[in-house]
């Protein structure tokens, strides 16, 4: 069923653009079906701020259970921001005080960026560990992303994440662990997920604490893996939320980066993600790059109008089925009434049974 723009959120706006079904206020409330009310604490830079808001949405939009979602929006204080991003923020997120005081069904905490060399250390620790700690008590389920589950693995078992020799960058090849679990019901047992990471959580730590892996890969480690009940807590390490472009643009950024001299090598291509006509554009680029910083000269645009229409997503039908078994479960095991996290007679502790 499709998301109700409850708000003015442009975000709204883009994806009823992009052919999403968005229902209006008025016509949600002709229906005589069942809301379920989604968080997203998007604690991203403001370059990511509005792209992660489209990508999750758009991916709780695809789900097909009986139901009209919700989606909060929010984020936390701390987090330096531009004026243009804080206007975004005031005019369209909730405030925690808000979300504590009205409740939800699901609570998804996107990735943020990292400055310091301890996650306790940065200045979103305090107060993302106040939501997950009320998440935890009051909300179905948590879905962690990327950084979020390295610091709220750490947070809640202690396993501090491991700094890799290289990034783990590009789309890689998966692999179902676990195929009874309800979360990979009708899932294909092998598909593709991005990732763009520095460090890891393995798969050995996470299992000697009681987490059940459910998609692993042997190149990228785990992606999915939920906590010992099954269900309350779900932790990607990868971002099945990206669109086909976002490792472009990530790209882009290095190669930026290279540029202006913030680092000493040039970027490599993320793996398993441009094709090779796309390869000979880009080594063709890194000449003329090269060739511009060495000389100080003007930087002619990367031609990204020569690669977008080469560059495959392989990821978006698994993690749209990723996400309708996860809100499919919510709907089954959480109270209509939003302030209570389950129905008479489900066990908080074995929510799904097992």
């Amino acid at each position: 069923m499709p998301l109700v723009a409850h708000t003015d959120l442009p975000t709204f706006r883009r994806l009823l653009e992009e052919g999403e079904e968005i229902l209006t206020p008025v016509r949600a409330h002709q229906q005589s079906i069942r809301e379920l009310h989604i968080g997203l604490l998007n604690i991203m830079p403001d370059a990511a701020l509005q792209a992660t808001e489209r990508q999750f949405f758009r991916l709780v939009g695809a789900c097909n259970q009986i139901a009209q979602f919700h989606v909060h929006p929010f984020t936390i204080e701390g987090l330096p921001r531009s004026p243009e991003a804080q206007l975004h923020i005031d005019s369209y997120y909730e405030s925690f005080d808000q979300i504590k005081a009205d409740g939800l069904d699901a609570l998804i905490i996107s990735g943020a960026n990292v400055t310091k060399a301890h996650l306790q250390e940065e200045v979103f620790w305090q107060p993302l560990t106040e939501v997950f700690a009320w998440a935890r008590e009051n909300v179905t389920s948590i879905l962690c992303s990327c950084l979020a589950s390295h610091a709220l693995i750490q947070y809640c078992y202690g396993i501090e994440r491991t700094r890799l020799p290289s990034k783990c960058w590009g789309v890689f090849s998966h692999k179902v662990v676990d195929r009874k679990h309800p979360l990979m019901a009708e899932i294909n047992t092998r598909f593709d997920v991005p990732h763009s990471r520095y460090n890891e959580i393995f798969r050995c730590d996470m299992e000697k604490q009681g987490l059940k892996v459910l998609v692993a890969s042997a190149e990228a480690g785990v992606h999915l893996a939920v906590s010992a009940d099954g269900f309350r807590i779900v932790f990607f390490q990868g971002h099945p939320e990206y669109d086909d472009i976002s490792l472009l643009k990530e790209y882009k950024r290095e190669v930026m980066r290279f540029y202006r001299g913030e680092c000493e090598d040039y970027p490599p291509y993320p793996e398993h993600y441009f094709d090779v006509e796309v390869q000979q554009i880009l080594s063709q680029y890194r000449e003329h790059v090269q060739a511009a910083k060495k000389n100080a000269t003007p930087l002619l645009p990367m031609p990204e109008h020569l690669i977008i229409d080469r560059l495959d997503i392989t990821w978006r039908d698994s993690a749209k089925a990723v996400f309708n078994n996860w809100l499919g479960k919510v709907y089954q095991l959480t109270n209509e009434d939003r302030q209570i996290p389950f129905m008479d007679g489900i066990n908080p502790d074995n929510p799904l049974g097992l």
